[in-house]
């Protein structure tokens, strides 16, 4: 099932099939640089226990560019443990939280972040009804910082520890996107449901 289509790049359902690459993508140490940490290479029991065990309320997703698998994304409505945590008991409106890397590193660098965050809060908003939504990246990974400010984010506050990465919990920011500050301006996304 495809989600979104923005130009060149897609994201659609994890598959079954699709495994092999979030293998491939977990154990490259520099993607694991970034994301779940260089001392936490996944095995195939490790994705199957991660990628595929059944949560309702997470849809997982590959990210193609030119019908080629790039990279992973997730999308969920915050629990009611997220709003307390992050600071939202008392906001009544529809969360979303958001987790994605982009696997093939020859693809770093070349502003398919900034695609990919500005098509899906164009989808999380137009198809799910999202008023917010919400990140945490590491505190030091700038670049995934500047991407995410860069399509709209917010740094909101700091989350102490939040994150076990390497062996030590680390900072992590939390950021917004608010739907009620920030005018919608992607419309060039083609939305599938």
């Amino acid at each position: 099932m495809i989600f979104f289509k923005t130009g060149k790049l897609t994201v659609r359902r994890l598959e079954r099939h699709d495994k092999h690459l979030i293998i491939k993508w977990l154990s490259d140490n520099e993607v694991l640089q970034y994301y779940e940490g260089r001392n936490n290479p996944y095995d195939e029991e490790m994705v199957e226990e991660n990628f595929y065990c059944e949560d309702i309320d997470e849809t997982r997703c590959i990210i193609e560019y030119s019908q080629t698998p790039i990279g992973y994304m997730q999308f969920y409505p915050v629990s009611e443990e997220g709003r307390e945590e992050y600071g939202y008991a008392n906001f009544q409106e529809t969360i979303f939280g958001t987790d994605q890397f982009i696997g093939e590193t020859k693809y770093w660098g070349e502003g398919l972040g900034k695609v990919l965050m500005e098509s899906i809060i164009n989808f999380l908003i137009t198809v799910k009804g999202a008023q917010k939504i919400v990140l945490d990246p590491q505190s030091w990974n700038k670049r995934a910082i500047k991407c995410y400010e860069k399509s709209g984010f917010i740094k909101i506050k700091i989350l102490p520890k939040h994150e076990l990465h390497e062996g030590e919990l680390k900072d992590c920011w939390m950021m917004e996107y608010d739907t009620r500050n920030i005018v919608k301006a992607f419309c060039n996304s083609e939305i599938m449901n």
